[in-house]
């Protein structure tokens, strides 16, 4: 594939300093705090430019969710063709999740805000939906038709939630691509009652 150009990455970088600054903003004031205008001066740029990107906050704010979505579905597609579902899966979501621990911690914050909640929901099923589509290619499955591919995009994108609220709740102690390894591996495994939690 070949490497994007200068322009295409600094609309790039552009793009990311505006969904960063909503990130930043919304978890430090509360996202009814915050206003299109203050999300262009933290990024260091006009409100036009923002709008060039952006037609809301609220679509700056969720682009993070987008994104890391575009990531985990490129990586899964790169993974080897005989490798398992499960485990490509793991690996896709893991390293989609490397390496921006603080953006999370942000990410996190903001999942129960309720200004945010409709949002949210259109933005989990775009992403489900883009998931699904995935994992329906790799194994040659029909996501309109056939219920697995959505089952398994359902399952990951839950436990995605649950560990991210698992791990911020636990004071974000343990890298998060490890904990969330953890998590797919039990999910993967059909989610047996763990040996120290046997009676």
């Amino acid at each position: 594939m070949s490497q994007p150009g200068l322009r295409e990455r600094k609309k790039q970088a552009t793009r990311d300093a505006l969904r960063l600054a909503a990130l930043r903003l919304a978890a430090l004031r509360g996202w009814d705090q915050v206003r299109v205008e203050d999300i262009a001066a933290e990024a260091g740029v006009s409100v036009r430019t923002f709008s060039n990107y952006f037609a809301t906050k609220e679509e700056a704010l969720l682009a993070t969710g987008h994104q890391r979505a575009e990531q985990i579905i490129e990586a899964l597609a790169a993974r080897p063709v005989g490798e398992p579902l499960w485990a490509a899966l793991t690996d896709a979501v893991v390293d989609g999740f490397a390496g921006d621990e603080s953006d999370m911690r942000q990410v996190v914050r903001l999942q129960s805000a309720p200004l945010l909640t409709d949002e949210h929901l259109k933005t989990y099923a775009v992403i489900e939906s883009g998931v699904a589509a995935a994992v329906a290619s790799r194994i040659g499955a029909d996501a309109d038709r056939d219920l697995y591919p959505r089952l398994v995009a359902g399952a990951v994108l839950s436990a995605i939630r649950v560990t991210m609220e698992h791990w911020r709740q636990n004071g974000a102690t343990q890298p998060l691509p490890a904990v969330l390894r953890d998590a797919l591996g039990q999910v993967a495994a059909g989610l047996p009652v763990p040996a120290e939690l046997r009676k």
